[in-house]
């Protein structure tokens, strides 16, 4: 590993930059930091394809006002992106989360449109861009991560253009006639355009922002292909297409397959009341989540007599998210009010309808939540993939359970043999978990061996291996000698 010198990193050959590090840091009231190792997916995906490549981490610590120096962790050189208490509240918890995030998912919620925001979301973008920009070694590969930071790619490119970059976009990108909303939609797309590859959860995503280009840019488009003419004149062709990303389904298994765990499943059932159904629901407290869809259906199944408290639990993980929003708080109010109202109506001593969790778990305890879980209830209104199926499914080792998945869900393109569902159906969504609660055993089981063998498959290290080919392509075009027609040189 090269050392860090005076704050400054050794260029490398790979830099990742997202939103966050891939360590939060803990600041304790004498002052010191401690850092811990993030839970997240990307994570487990990238830390090999990291070390290999003796690669860069860009992103922000966790904590305001924190600037520490670059270090090294686990084999992976972290560059901190310092963040004020305005940058947060502007640039995260404004732009990102009450313009985009809503926006993004269909205006399941209303976005606040604030100019001030953007101006802190353009400010912040540069900053990651340009510390992006100064770890990146001569023909780099940056990859950039998510919609806090769709900018950077066109920052990243006019600083640097030697760079081979980048972009994957976590979250749905919607429709133009919802997208169109954005009073900043034509920067938006031409930051996204200054990646060599966009990826996104879904095709249908893809051909949502093709067609925007088309709409709000002068790019040609075919198929996964825009070609684009940056300001200095240079054509290139940019592929935007689908990455469905994955998570470490081996990993899930493994823990779900050690006795601990096993023996932690037992003792949720017995907590339970040893009810003969568990359904389960597992989510960040987030209005695209579909929770309060999921409440309803379930409730009205408790009022009908179809299932009966006691010998049917739901068992709601919701863990906090976003607490100083306002449409958040107001959630988190709303649930906790439903699910003490069918408790009220339908529980008795002794048994509960409803176990509501408001709180996040160690991955140990969610291997056990879902080896416990007869019913796994993904119920999203929109969602980019939703890797909470993928992981219920990758840790039923012993070939039962059934996945009732919202077919607004990424993972629903995937998973077609989950019982896919509209949530906003609530007589559909009803019958589903019907079915679910139940289906035989032979039909069990020849369901989730099909669904494990696709997320067998397509783990997360076969998505990020997808992603940097297309980038290495990319490398390799640059490299080749020019053919009649290629988009590699000045326009005419």
């Amino acid at each position: 590993m090269g050392e860090t010198v005076g704050g400054v990193v050794e260029r490398v050959g790979l830099v990742v930059v997202s939103n966050r590090l891939p360590v939060d840091a803990s600041v304790h009231d004498d002052g010191t930091v401690v850092w811990t190792r993030s839970p997240g997916g990307l994570v487990t995906a990238l830390e090999p394809v990291m070390r290999a490549a003796d690669g860069a981490w860009v992103g922000w610590p966790g904590a305001p006002d924190l600037e520490p120096a670059p270090f090294d962790s686990d084999g992976i050189r972290i560059v901190p992106v310092a963040l004020s208490a305005e940058d947060i509240e502007g640039y995260y918890e404004g732009f990102s989360n009450d313009t985009l995030w809503p926006l993004y998912h269909d205006v399941i919620s209303a976005p606040s449109f604030h100019r001030e925001w953007w101006e802190r979301y353009v400010a912040v973008n540069r900053r990651f861009a340009e510390r992006a920009a100064e770890v990146a070694a001569d023909g780099a590969t940056v990859w950039v991560h998510d919609y806090q930071l769709q900018l950077v790619p066109r920052m990243l490119r006019e600083l640097r253009p030697d760079l081979v970059i980048g972009f994957f976009d976590h979250i749905p990108f919607p429709p133009y006639g919802i997208f169109a909303q954005l009073p900043w939609r034509q920067q938006i797309v031409d930051g996204l355009l200054g990646a060599d590859v966009i990826g996104f959860q879904r095709v249908a995503d893809a051909g949502n922002f093709t067609r925007a280009v088309r709409r709000l840019t002068r790019s040609a488009t075919r198929g996964t292909e825009i070609d684009v003419t940056d300001q200095d004149g240079i054509r290139r062709r940019v592929v935007a297409k689908a990455f469905p990303i994955s998570i470490d389904a081996a990993e899930f298994e493994r823990l779900a397959r050690t006795p601990a765990v096993q023996r932690r499943a037992r003792e949720i059932r017995e907590g339970l009341g040893s009810p003969r159904t568990v359904l389960l629901g597992v989510d960040r407290l987030d209005y695209t989540k579909g929770i309060r869809h999921r409440l309803k259906a379930y409730g009205e199944l408790l009022a009908e007599g179809e299932v009966v408290a006691g010998e049917t639990v739901l068992v709601q993980v919701a863990s906090p998210s976003r607490e100083r929003v306002a449409a958040y708080v107001q959630l988190r109010d709303e649930i906790e009010l439903t699910v003490g109202r069918i408790n009220g109506d339908h529980s008795t001593v002794g048994s509960v309808a409803i176990s509501y969790l408001h709180q996040g778990f160690p991955r140990e305890e969610m291997a056990a939540l879902y080896l416990a879980a007869d019913v796994m209830l993904v119920t999203a209104l929109r969602d980019g993939m939703n890797l909470v199926a993928k992981e219920y499914v990758a840790s039923r080792f012993d070939e039962d359970g059934v996945l009732v998945l919202s077919e607004f869900t990424g993972a629903a393109d995937e998973l077609g043999r989950a019982l896919l569902v509209n949530p906003h159906d609530i007589e559909g969504l009803k019958e589903a978990i019907l079915q679910a609660v139940r289906m035989p055993k032979r039909s069990r089981r020849a369901r989730m061996r099909s669904l494990r063998r696709r997320v067998a498959e397509h783990d997360v290290a076969a998505w990020s291996a997808d992603m940097l080919a297309a980038l290495d392509a990319v490398r390799v075009g640059r490299s080749a000698p020019a053919a009649p027609g290629r988009l590699d040189g000045r326009a005419g």
